[in-house]
């Protein structure tokens, strides 16, 4: 019952538009626009990143074996060269014989399914279309489409190119790109922003790492059913399948076609073999092997996996599908680092506020009147030290000074 004098009207609630919230809006288009403008770039930007921390870990151990960084650098990337090299080495030739196979016996295949889907009433029309169907349109592409097809190859490899030579500039100077970016982060998240790169490393390596394992898996288990089915030159069609693995959604298909094509002169009951195989593995990583491996080292469920993947998909392809896991990981722990309270995950714990406090303070007193370079120095060390005692008792959010933590202060 409403009270006197009131109307029991519900007033409708006004949305104020401010300055603030216009100038938010066409800052967020702004950004929208140039991401879309400079997509290229920021792929590239973010495979370099991807690239310098799973790289950087290993520099750093050849630079603990007394050799310098630069050299440390080379052989790293002479390595990561002679290993792409041995891959191409393996794969290419037998792929390339796989498709004059296919092409040269087209015709043959295509008689023998006309002769079998003529055989039944209900599968005579299917029957007529394959007879008709113009197979060299279908296997061998117009010079149209060759060229389209070698002048986008020839744009991804001065991309890749471009990728691999800005990750070799942050190695060979990190303290420079450092320094860059602490002067024009605000100073109070700096010892943050430390944080989000250590934990940035670790979700880079952890992807490559589970990148590998993966692929090792399904060349592993090509292998083993190649050689059961007696399949020949199954070695090469495995690291096939293992690199193509690499690719999400449609990896599995992709590494798929050529093992069918393979299998063809075995006859029809090890093709249909061949890919229930595949079929029922791709399930297996799917459901377990994926969720287990990626799921732990990315910190994410299995459902934002997906979705991750499919939103990456339909952005920017399959090179947007591919970085979408580190993205989407790296998203989730940099709003972790800054605070930022999510829906479902509840408020965040007054002790990491106070604990947050004490670190910038100290930071502020360390770095009175030092450099850039200086203050990313020191910004590494406490976060260093955080991440560590964070690792020691994740329930205690006490602060604990990074010169009493083993590891020698700044001088």
């Amino acid at each position: 019952m409403s009270e006197p004098g009131s109307s029991g009207a519900i007033k409708p609630r006004r949305i104020a538009v401010t300055d603030r919230g216009i100038l938010l809006a066409l800052l967020l288009v702004a950004v929208a626009w140039t991401a879309a403008l400079l997509g290229p770039v920021i792929l590239a930007s973010i495979g370099a990143l991807i690239l310098v921390g799973t790289l950087n870990p290993l520099v750093g151990f050849l630079e603990d074996r007394k050799l310098g960084r630069t050299t440390s650098i080379v052989l790293v990337f002479l390595a990561m060269t002679g290993v792409l090299v041995l891959i191409g080495l393996l794969t290419v030739p037998a792929l390339i014989v796989q498709v004059r196979q296919l092409v040269d016996g087209a015709p043959l295949m295509q008689h023998r399914l006309a002769d079998q889907l003529g055989r039944s009433h209900l599968t005579l029309p299917m029957a007529r279309a394959v007879a008709s169907a113009n197979l060299q349109d279908l296997l061998v592409p117009s010079g149209k489409k060759a060229f389209e097809y070698s002048s986008e190859l020839v744009t991804a490899i001065g991309w890749g190119l471009t990728t691999l030579a800005l990750a070799f500039y942050i190695l060979a100077d990190p303290s420079t790109s450092q320094a860059a970016l602490y002067l024009v982060i605000p100073r109070r998240f700096h010892v943050r922003f430390a944080r989000i790169m250590l934990n940035l490393e670790t979700i880079v390596g952890g992807y490559m790492r589970g990148q590998i394992i993966t692929s090792a898996l399904m060349g592993l288990f090509t292998y083993i059913l190649l050689k059961i089915c007696s399949v020949k030159n199954p070695l090469p069609l495995a690291v096939f399948a293992g690199v193509t693995d690499i690719l999400p959604l449609i990896g599995g298909i992709l590494g798929a076609i050529p093992l069918l094509v393979a299998t063809l002169p075995r006859g029809s009951v090890m093709v249909g073999t061949v890919l229930v195989s595949v079929v029922i593995y791709q399930e297996i990583e799917n459901r377990f092997i994926i969720p287990r491996v990626y799921g732990r080292v990315l910190r994410l469920p299995a459902w934002a996996l997906t979705l991750a993947l499919l939103i990456g998909a339909k952005l920017m392809g399959v090179i947007g599908a591919l970085l979408s896991l580190p993205v989407a990981a790296g998203v989730r722990m940099i709003l972790k680092e800054l605070r930022v309270e999510l829906p479902g995950d509840g408020a965040i714990d007054p002790q990491l506020r106070e604990r947050d406090n004490q670190v910038e303070n100290l930071y502020a007193e360390l770095t009175a009147g030092a450099g850039a370079q200086t203050s990313a120095g020191i910004a590494l060390d406490i976060a260093d030290s955080v991440r560590r005692s964070d690792a020691a008792d994740p329930a205690d959010a006490a602060f604990v000074p990074f010169e009493q933590s083993g590891k020698p202060g700044p001088s």
